[in-house]
């Protein structure tokens, strides 16, 4: 990658996920999938020291990936269940409330696509924070509802009750050409910023659902050139993220 300080697609996503652990503090980063990881390990090199990151296994790690400590099976389910974690997952569908997909299309009964499954996303998304990260924004991920309910969203936990509510927050999602949150009355999907090159017309255009809009919708914050070297250099050397989100 050229030293230029002119930013990527890419990058401008990977510090758009950088900042969903802004003002965290010590809590486990469970990223999800290249980019996300990409943006973790940035905030625990710049403005968030004290995150937690792991090998997925058993061990934490600095951003290097070399060893800090030991995270035992019962540390990391107390993490779980305490709101000490927050997960970036992906996505197959989202909708305006923030209910996710991953298991099927169609009806569940009758699925014309199965997917990955529930998995882990109910627990997830009961008891600690969970953002998303979307690599193709398209209509057929931002549906007016999802097909099935995987990860809970703000609707379905205060249909649950306070049980559900209690550590249930999505702080950010993330797509390729924009950044959303839920910071809204009655707590449906708005648009923060769009990547720059894209209008939020596009986005909106690509969304299946009308999205909350903050009057002028700002661009995604530039990286700083120290984020840029540490991203090039030291993060992701191969380029292996302008695979995921091309350059428009």
């Amino acid at each position: 990658m050229s030293p230029t300080t002119t930013a990527t697609r890419a990058e401008y996503c990977v510090i758009a996920c950088a900042e969903a652990w802004r003002d965290d503090g010590e809590v486990l980063a469970s990223p999800m999938g290249l980019i996300p990881s990409l943006g973790a390990r940035l905030a625990r090199r710049t403005f968030s020291p004290d995150l937690l990151l792991t090998d997925g296994e058993a061990t934490l790690v600095g951003p290097d990936g070399t060893a800090e400590g030991w995270l035992p099976y019962r540390r990391h389910l107390a993490l779980v269940t305490g709101g000490k974690r927050h997960v970036m997952m992906g996505a197959s569908q989202l909708d305006r409330f923030g209910n996710q997909n991953i298991s099927c299309i169609g009806d569940w009964h009758r699925p014309s696509r199965q997917l990955l499954g529930v998995r882990g996303a109910p627990v997830n998304t009961l008891n600690n924070p969970v953002s998303y990260w979307v690599p193709k924004h398209s209509a057929r991920v931002f549906v007016e509802r999802v097909d099935m309910i995987c990860g809970v969203g703000y609707d379905s936990a205060a249909a649950a009750g306070p049980s559900a509510t209690r550590y249930h927050r999505i702080p950010r999602v993330v797509s390729h050409l924009g950044v959303f949150d839920f910071a809204t009355p009655d707590h449906t999907m708005r648009l923060v910023s769009v990547h720059p090159g894209v209008t939020a017309g596009q986005v909106q255009e690509a969304t299946g659902f009308p999205l909350a809009l903050p009057g002028e919708v700002p661009d995604t914050r530039e990286p700083t050139a120290a984020e840029l070297r540490l991203i090039r250099t030291e993060l992701d050397p191969e380029g292996l993220r302008e695979r995921e989100v091309p350059q428009a």
